[in-house]
């Protein structure tokens, strides 16, 4: 039997148009993109269709978009019978995962990732911070370059998104120390990305208070299937486990490649992205060999994700 696990995409992975196709197709993903409104008390669904782009890009937005997205793909996927055995999602994808494991209520996650984007934002002045992506070297020879770079400042690694791709983040210039070092050294290109907060650093600590005091007003169940966590790599199976570490997320590195590797350990062969974008999708083949990795971000996607499954199913 072939094992399932979901990948959920996090910020950076917005567009404008995002999810229109399966609201137009799908009765149960347009009664997400509602109780998302609902749950908001504003026209999200509007802003994630119509623009303005620079509004969907605000992060407060950002986040309950890209989750809103997910959650819809995915109750369109399982309208077709195409749900996961197993999931994970990059760091606010987390939230996708544990909200279509039912550990958390859509309702609910939707408020907290408003909120979070909020407090996440808030966090750091802007233009105190940044983030960079290192290329070409190990996560080893990253950490030596961000414990260079402090010079007295905060940097180091934010996401470990494959071996060879790493994302570092902290006060803008120890960053930009960072990134000259990593040149130095033979990395292959490093490059500040186009953020509005160091996210997944020591300097994100303070948000972490407030998404606690979030968090404490929602109940949690424990989740269908199993989800890999950021943090550790670890499987949450259990609500107790739900809340700890969501908040030690915020300021902690999202180990994706170890994410990974730990869904391919749990037995998953087919790996299905579902939401806006294609960039797990990519990732995914420069961590595992021997693998299948689909995207399923419109209606298009998701009758070639069930051709392809079913026709290995078949084999």
């Amino acid at each position: 039997m072939t094992r399932i696990a979901f990948l959920f995409p996090g910020q950076g992975s917005q567009a404008v148009g995002m999810g229109k196709g399966f609201y137009t197709t799908s009765a149960s993903a347009k009664a997400v993109f509602e109780e998302a409104n609902d749950a908001l008390g504003f026209d999200l669904a509007r802003l994630m269709f119509e623009g303005p782009e620079a509004d969907l890009a605000l992060t407060a937005n950002t986040q309950p978009a890209v989750l809103t997205a997910s959650v819809a793909a995915s109750a369109a996927c399982a309208e077709r019978g195409l749900e996961p055995t197993l999931a994970a999602g990059h760091s606010l994808g987390e939230y996708s995962a544990l909200a279509v494991a039912r550990a958390l209520r859509f309702a609910d996650a939707v408020r907290i990732v408003r909120k979070r984007g909020e407090l996440m934002q808030h966090a750091v002045p802007v233009g105190t911070g940044a983030m960079a992506a290192i290329m070409g070297l190990d996560l080893t020879e990253v950490e030596r370059v961000c414990a260079e770079a402090a010079q007295g400042d905060i940097v180091g690694v934010a996401n470990v998104n494959s071996p060879q791709q790493i994302v570092v983040a902290g006060h803008r210039a120890a960053v930009e120390r960072a990134v000259a070092l990593a040149s130095d050294r033979g990395g292959k290109k490093s490059v500040l990305l186009p953020v509005s907060a160091p996210f997944h650093c020591a300097l994100m600590t303070p948000a972490t208070a407030g998404l606690a005091r979030e968090l404490d007003g929602v109940s949690v169940a424990d989740p269908v299937f199993p989800v890999v966590r950021n943090v550790d790599a670890g499987v949450t199976r259990t609500a107790a486990e739900v809340k700890p570490f969501l908040l030690k997320q915020v300021a902690s590195p999202v180990r994706w490649t170890d994410c990974v590797g730990r869904l391919a350990a749990e037995g998953a062969s087919t790996f299905v992205e579902v939401g806006s974008g294609r960039i797990l999708t990519g990732l995914l083949r420069r961590i595992v060999d021997g693998v299948r990795g689909l995207s399923v971000e419109d209606p298009a996607g998701l009758e070639k994700a069930l051709a392809a499954i079913e026709g290995k199913a078949s084999l």
